[in-house]
């Protein structure tokens, strides 16, 4: 097992870990009545945003088609034609989709089930983004 996993790429073997975590969660959520956590809050950039651009002074927004061409709400501000694997998660794990931390109905009660602070283009260093995320938290 390891002689294979040393021979793919890391993306690849990033896949494979999330694609074992997610079929792991699904056995795990189909035997749990309940959610199997109270919630989740996501950090990420793009792969995992799912709408914050939308909220923020930038041209790097995802709100129109074809972009959740295959997600049940439509166009969200995902970067992708339906869920992200962080959807995929909580749908697994029982949850609602979490809202984006700057929609403005994400107050209240509705944060004590998650928030997604994910903003595309982030990074932690000046060199690997635009600093979203760490506005976004503070």
């Amino acid at each position: 097992m390891t002689e294979v996993m040393n021979q793919l790429p890391r993306v690849a073997v990033l896949q494979w870990m999330a694609t074992m975590l997610v079929l792991f969660s699904r056995v795990l959520s189909s035997l749990a009545k309940d959610p199997l956590m109270p919630a989740m809050f996501i950090l990420g950039d793009s792969l995992v945003d799912v709408g914050n651009n939308n909220y923020v002074l930038t041209l790097a927004k995802a709100n129109y088609p074809p972009n959740g061409l295959d997600f049940p709400q439509g166009p969200s501000g995902r970067f992708c034609n339906g869920r992200t694997v962080s959807d995929c998660l909580v749908q697994y794990m029982g949850l609602p989709f979490p809202p984006a931390y700057l929609d403005p109905t994400a107050k209240g009660p509705v944060i004590l089930q998650g928030l997604n602070y994910a903003s595309v283009a982030a990074g932690i260093l000046d060199s690997t983004g635009y600093n979203y995320v760490s506005q976004l938290m503070f």
